[in-house]
């Protein structure tokens, strides 16, 4: 498993290694050539049903290959059951953990966005997507139904339940198919989950209490409050929010509060899914931490490190699933934070787990309607959605939360103590009218350690509205919204995908002026002006490649910077004012995969680099980076985790395969100031119908 951003592990290692133990079919049996390739073609030695899923463009040659060899390795020639395995390495492959057999023939006939479209990693892939199905189920010869899940379940592939042998490559759940190690991965998340809910913490509550009002002085959140609280006595916090709702500062109050109650020795450490994002929240708890000691004439904190989720586990040299940190050597650390949580995927979370202390403290910070992870699950979103079980967690939280708060997600006539939903116990619980709404749902989730908060501290009201009709998934109104405009918002509606010179302008505007002046101040040696003026404008596209590709758009806008600005082409990357974007992590210089930085005049004739923020600038020489390219625009999934005071969206076709709800409520949420959605009316409709659905066991209760 290759640290997230950085050379993703193609989908033989990620699948294959260790899927039969011992990584049989894992390496050179299944290679990059073979992986790599999308196309719809009749791979080597399919039988006829799984060449015809093939020649539809339904399975890649990967998935086909990895399911005959599943099948000679196990003696299974049935090629029903060889279908089952090649269609869950098609989950796997657009980041579901399982297929449900009973729903194959639904998601292919529609095109679902997520398995066969994007390869690990996020590279996108061939064939057809949302709107132009792989093939109906009418054309496909799909097995009766019925026989079908009865071959699966009698296979010596297959094994049968939980309970079922351990050492086959494939299980069958309740109607769903995984390749066993993803199985194992999800059940793992499942137990520790819940066994961390099960007990709380002990602490005392008088303690606090006080200390929970000294960091949270009125008028704080009372969801803040309640997140502080939830982590002084549990051992699992979820904190949730959209951009702009006091995440980071709530994390960085809520290590103040746990300090207070049991000394300033307690081991935190700092964690995200990339470099970048880890340098962010580093620098964001830092900064608030500091200034709550000021306010109280405390002295100032020692600084908390934060790294990547790999580094922290210890990655060892060349990759792989396994890290120095296990249960065998558990993390010392007493509480763990991790942001950007929905980036991160079911066997790192897993991995995760394994590490931690039984009584170490684990909060999870992120925003579940953003993108998720690039490789396998969507965990937050599970977290966060599924119904935890029974607990006292609520009752007692009550309690901890100062009296001059309003009660937390109590309802007219309720306590906040616990869910509405009713159930016999032995299947999903039946949720009532009332659990439908928010403050329900927050209460019902608050017996899982999930506190979402809701108040947005930084956008304008006409973003934020957009960004909450995108996440409800109400594309009237988010069009309505757009077309109707504001101070933040901005639409350009275009007649088809292509947008006319005039239909860019306003973009063509944007790009030029922010260029300007990031070359202005690249020449004048102002390494701090040129990095704040690099954020004034981002421009965004789903796709990397083809007519709404960064690489087409990344061009054109290089050539307006350079009209604008006279910048000089002939240096490539090392131009002076070249915005530049690192793809690889490297320890030496300390710069993460997604650093973005700008070649500055060091004023003796040569160039430096200048990374990080306006306020704290770090200088590279060229020869000591590591890989980068130019940044004039960026896909939505880099942007991911930055913000930009302006941002402008180019949306693809509407049947672009990658036109999601969550990559336009990303996009959307990357702008402080103003957005400017450039696209058609359908484009923008297709998207917020649209959401990604990662097939999960971790919503069902066992």
């Amino acid at each position: 498993m290759s640290e997230p951003g950085g050379t993703t592990s193609d989908v033989g290692r990620d699948v294959g290694g260790g899927v039969l133990g011992g990584g049989v079919l894992g390496g050179g049996e299944l290679g990059d050539g073979v992986l790599g390739d999308g196309a719809a073609r009749t791979p080597w030695r399919a039988g006829p049903l799984l060449g015809a899923f093939a020649a539809a463009g339904v399975l890649t040659a990967a998935d086909v290959r990895v399911a005959e060899r599943l099948g000679a390795l196990t003696g299974e020639a049935d090629e029903r059951v060889r279908l089952a395995a090649a269609l869950a390495v098609r989950a796997v492959r657009g980041g579901s953990v399982c297929v449900s057999l009973a729903d194959a023939v639904a998601l292919v006939d529609v095109g679902d966005p997520g398995p066969g479209r994007i390869e690990a990693g996020g590279r996108e892939a061939a064939g057809p997507g949302p709107g132009t199905p792989d093939a109906g189920p009418a054309v496909l010869p799909w097995p009766e139904p019925d026989a079908w899940a009865a071959a699966v379940r009698a296979s010596a592939m297959v094994a049968d339940g939980p309970a079922g042998p351990a050492d086959r490559p494939v299980r069958w759940v309740d109607g769903r198919v995984y390749l066993d190690r993803y199985w194992r991965d999800e059940q793992l998340v499942r137990h520790e989950v819940d066994a961390r809910l099960a007990a709380a913490l002990p602490a005392d509550d008088a303690a606090v209490r006080r200390a929970v009002a000294a960091r949270f002085p009125r008028p704080a959140d009372t969801r803040q409050r309640l997140a502080a609280a939830t982590a002084a006595v549990s051992r699992l916090t979820v904190l949730t929010g959209g951009p702009g709702t006091g995440k980071t500062t709530t994390v960085a109050r809520l290590v103040a509060v746990l300090r207070d109650v049991h000394g300033t020795d307690l081991r935190v450490a700092l964690a995200a899914p990339t470099g970048k994002a880890a340098a962010r929240l580093q620098e964001a708890v830092d900064a608030e931490l500091a200034e709550l000691a000021a306010a109280s004439g405390a002295p100032r904190p020692a600084v908390l490190h934060a790294s990547t989720l790999h580094r922290l586990l210890g990655a060892r040299p060349g990759g792989g699933t396994r890290f120095r940190h296990d249960r065998a050597h558990r993390l010392p650390h007493d509480v763990v934070v991790v942001d950007e949580a929905s980036m991160v995927s079911l066997p790192l979370l897993a991995r995760l787990l394994e590490a931690l202390r039984p009584d170490a403290r684990l909060v999870l910070v992120g925003d579940p309607d953003q993108l998720a992870s690039v490789e396998v699950g969507a965990v937050l979103g599970d977290l966060v959605a599924r119904v935890p079980p029974a607990g006292s967690l609520p009752a007692r939280l009550a309690a901890l939360v100062p009296d001059d708060a309003p009660p937390p997600l109590t309802a007219a006539g309720g306590t906040g103590t616990g869910p509405t939903t009713t159930g016999t116990g032995t299947g999903p619980p039946v949720v009532t009218d009332a659990d439908r709404s928010d403050d329900a749902r927050d209460r019902r989730a608050l017996r899982g350690g999930v506190v979402r908060l809701t108040v947005p501290h930084r956008f304008g009201a006409d973003l934020g509205a957009l960004a909450e009709a995108v996440r409800r998934g109400r594309a009237d109104e988010a069009l309505g919204l757009l077309r109707a405009g504001g101070p933040h918002v901005q639409l350009v509606e275009t007649a088809d995908a292509a947008p006319t010179a005039a239909e860019v302008g306003g973009v063509r505007a944007d790009v030029a002026a922010a260029g300007a002046a990031v070359v202005a101040a690249a020449r004048a040696g102002d390494a701090a002006g040129a990095l704040d003026a690099l954020g004034r404008h981002r421009l965004l596209l789903a796709h990397r490649r083809g007519p709404a590709g960064v690489a087409l758009w990344s061009a054109v806008a290089q050539r307006w910077v350079t009209e604008a600005a006279g910048a000089d082409d002939g240096g490539g990357p090392w131009a002076v004012g070249a915005p530049l974007l690192v793809t690889t992590n490297d320890r030496t210089t300390g710069l993460a995969n997604g650093d973005t930085g700008v070649v500055v005049d060091d004023g003796s004739g040569g160039v430096v680099v200048a990374f990080g923020t306006a306020g704290a600038p770090r200088l590279v020489r060229p020869h000591r980076l590591p890989a980068v390219e130019l940044v004039h625009a960026m896909t939505v999934h880099r942007a991911q985790g930055s913000q930009f005071a302006r941002v402008s969206v180019l949306l693809p076709p509407a049947t672009s395969p990658l036109l999601t709800r969550e990559l336009l409520y990303t996009a959307v949420t990357r702008a402080r100031d103003v957005v400017r959605v450039v696209g058609t009316a359908e484009a923008v409709q297709a998207a917020v119908q649209r959401p990604v659905r990662r097939a999960s066991g971790l919503l069902f209760p066992r």
